[in-house]
């Protein structure tokens, strides 16, 4: 523990890693050991300190106010639009068929008009199906996007397989391109819109030389960032080799994942239903305008309200999954975390699930609500901004919002994660984590904000060759024309949204294991070897040294 002539006053360094090792984050040193000069070497009392570990036992369920709100909300989302389906009027859709009845001020049905207004509706959609090229275009898109999809499932495995085993080697090469592509595809449309007349002649000169010099700024700043952060670029590489390999030893979360957003898919399905059928509930009324009187669909007072409750239920149970996914990451990572066997515990996924949506369901909830909060008070922000730049009440109300909405961030960053190896509650878990990370936090997340921008240039670059190969294909296969372009970039889309997906993933893999790398030293222990001969050379304070410097191994 500490020495005898050691200063009690003395704040601990973490920069030596004999200190870092022996004194926790969470701890000080013991006062027994401080005021015996006789011994030395006292043993440490284990209960002294806040001992943090995967609890693999029974979990007690937390935030469950938040859990009764959000099962409250979700059945009444489901209760009212189960009550306006069967409350529905069939008379919607035949408003034009009605007429005003002065005699009785009222409107009355015609059948005539309605059965001309059914000839005229099937006339028009059977009139709109008989474009061929359009058949053309629609049939070679569906067949692209359909193997896109097909062939992003193997993309994604081999571009762990890549960051696993040649990690350096993929980000080396695929560095160039960050600048050569943007700078080819700036040159290339410029070029194409200035041959083509069509083009010229809605996009002047101008304005097509002010475009190019902006896209030309954007890359010159995405420069700026790679070379300013070029000594984090080495560090960098091996947190994402660490994350990949970790991410590769789980690889049951490729199919968990998706299947849980395909869930989320399903459970919107009736919702978007309910709403719709929702503007069925109402009645046909008369309306006077200019002295002319005419037939409108007035829908339900409560209709109105009730399109709020969807729309806050979507997007809760939207924050929520995406909580719930990282919860799953964050407990099956720390599961192979620390487990002191080579192999991945069995079953983990299944715990993981088992937790999330058992005790811990209340405390995503209150995670999912905090973000979306957090994204509407920015969204209200931003509007004020773009509506009344100017302003000293605006400008004030403006930082408060940037300052709730970083303050939430910051405390959100890792309290999932937290919670998910340790099931407990979210106000314990963001303590608990600010305490356990305060020494470095700062220095961890601008790292991992490199290691994201290296990922996202990495599958932009992907994406970008395959959207070309694409692009040569159906210029060879198909008759497209100028269509072409607009298949590629479409396929370019789903395939950089997949990968996305992917990047995601990884980000919160490396999320779990910073988290699991700081419970180790503050336990003084060592589960991953690997991890640790990577995550020590991370800069834990501000002024530490922000580059990779060769440092030992950790050894406890």
């Amino acid at each position: 523990m500490a020495a005898a002539d050691s200063d009690p006053d003395k704040p601990v360094s973490l920069h030596d890693d004999s200190s870092s090792s022996s004194h926790p984050l969470l701890s000080k040193p013991s006062s027994s050991a401080i005021d015996s000069p006789g011994r030395p070497d006292l043993e440490p009392d284990p209960t002294q300190f806040l001992q943090i570990s995967y609890n693999f036992g029974p979990r007690p369920f937390k935030d469950i106010p938040f859990l009764v709100l959000f099962d409250l909300l979700v059945l009444s989302t489901f209760g009212f639009g189960i009550f306006s389906i069967f409350h529905r009027n069939t008379e919607y859709g035949n408003v034009s068929s009605y007429t005003y009845d002065f005699s009785s001020t009222s409107c009355v049905k015609n059948s005539t008009l309605t059965a001309s207004f059914d000839g005229f509706w099937v006339s028009s959609i059977q009139s709109g199906r008989n474009s061929s090229s359009d058949a053309d275009f629609e049939k070679d898109l569906i067949w692209t996007l359909a193997v896109t999809l097909i062939l992003s499932v193997p993309f994604c495995f081999l571009v762990l397989l890549l960051l696993k085993h040649y990690t350096k080697q993929i980000v080396y090469a695929c560095l160039p391109f960050f600048v050569v592509l943007p700078i080819f595809f700036n040159v290339y449309w410029f070029v194409a819109c200035t041959v083509s007349s069509s083009c010229s002649d809605a996009l002047p000169l101008g304005y097509r030389i002010i475009v190019l010099v902006f896209i030309f700024l954007i890359i010159g700043i995405i420069v700026w960032i790679f070379i300013a952060n070029w000594h984090r670029i080495e560090l960098t590489i091996q947190i994402i080799g660490v994350a990949s390999d970790a991410l590769s030893k789980n690889l049951g979360l490729f199919l968990v994942l998706p299947l849980l957003t395909l869930g989320l898919a399903v459970y919107y399905a009736p919702i978007v239903v309910f709403m719709v059928f929702a503007r069925f509930n109402g009645k046909v009324v008369p309306k006077e305008s200019n002295g002319e009187y005419y037939c409108v669909w007035k829908e339900d007072g409560w209709v109105a309200a009730y399109y709020a409750l969807a729309i806050i239920t979507m997007l809760w149970s939207l924050a929520v999954m995406v909580e719930i996914q990282v919860y799953v990451i964050s407990g099956t990572i720390a599961q192979w975390y620390f487990s002191k066997e080579d192999s991945t515990p069995k079953k983990c996924i299944r715990s993981s699930l088992r937790n999330v949506f058992g005790p811990s369901f209340g405390t995503v909830c209150l995670s999912g609500l905090l973000i979306c909060i957090v994204r509407v008070v920015r969204a209200i922000a931003d509007n004020a901004r773009q509506e009344n730049p100017q302003g000293i009440v605006n400008t004030v109300l403006q930082c408060c919002a940037n300052a709730l909405v970083a303050a939430v961030d910051y405390l959100n960053k890792f309290t999932v994660n937290f919670a998910a190896i340790t099931g407990g509650a979210y106000c314990t878990s963001a303590k608990m984590t600010y305490e356990l990370l305060r020494r470095n936090l700062l220095s961890a997340v601008f790292v991992e904000t490199v290691s994201t921008r290296l990922l996202a240039g990495i599958i932009f670059v992907l994406s970008s060759v395959y959207a070309v190969a694409t692009w040569g294909i159906l210029k060879g296969v198909s008759d497209l024309g100028v269509d072409s372009y607009i298949v590629a970039v479409l396929a370019w889309v789903l395939l950089i949204v997949i990968l996305g997906f992917f990047v995601h993933v990884l980000d919160n893999v490396i999320d779990t294991i910073y988290v699991c790398y700081a419970i180790d030293r503050d336990k003084g222990d060592v589960c991953k070897q690997e991890v640790h001969e990577v995550y020590v050379h991370l800069p834990i304070s501000r002024s530490a040294s922000s580059g990779f410097v060769p440092q030992p191994s950790l050894n406890v």
